[in-house]
């Protein structure tokens, strides 16, 4: 495969790089991937659930699965590994707070230092509405639900939205997480 310039990269073309080997273009796709995985998963790993791994921790194994296991990947659309990816990353949260629900308590702490309260997320949408939340984004069609995740939780713009799932243009873009949020506010309402 011609080498392409860097700035020119798609997630596909790293993608098949990888699969064939390239040590480089998997690095890269670590690089593309790890910033905005980061800024997602803030603040979606409860205090009380955090030990010696943190949400860091969570995005490293979540890079390091989807990596090791690229040559199942079929990219359909430049969104569809980032979709891939938060998937395997929300997996790995929920993992993890299952099994910090399940230890044992070690030492007996002090109750002024101990922290019961919600996530920030939490706090601000509630545990309940989270929950409604991500059962409605899972009924909307693949590609409404990229690009909700990405126009709304990502905060990519209504241009990256079209560039990542295929639009032809920003305000088809604009016009498909529209509908998909009026999707998603009545699946949410069912709930």
């Amino acid at each position: 495969m011609a080498k392409v310039p860097r700035n020119l990269e798609t997630t596909a073309s790293l993608l098949e790089l990888t699969r064939q080997g390239d040590s480089v273009a998997r690095d890269r796709l670590a690089q593309r991937y790890l910033p905005i995985l980061m800024r997602w998963a803030r603040g979606r790993l409860p205090a009380w659930a955090r030990d010696l791994s943190d949400t860091d921790d969570l995005v490293q194994v979540t890079l390091m699965k989807a990596l090791d296991k690229v040559s199942g990947f079929e990219p359909r659309r430049e969104g569809a590994f980032l979709a891939y990816l938060r998937t395997i990353l929300m997996n790995q949260i929920r993992d993890h707070i299952r099994r910090a629900s399940r230890k044992p308590v070690i030492d007996e702490l002090d109750e002024t230092v101990a922290d019961d309260e919600p996530s920030p997320l939490e706090e601000t949408i509630g545990r309940e509405a989270l929950d409604r939340y991500e059962a409605a984004l899972a009924q909307l069609p693949e590609r409404q639900r990229e690009a909700v995740v990405l126009r709304i939780e990502l905060g990519f713009t209504h241009q990256q939205v079209a560039d990542a799932v295929g639009c032809p243009s920003e305000s088809a873009a604009r016009m498909m997480v529209s509908r998909a949020l009026a999707q998603l506010a009545e699946k949410m309402d069912e709930r």
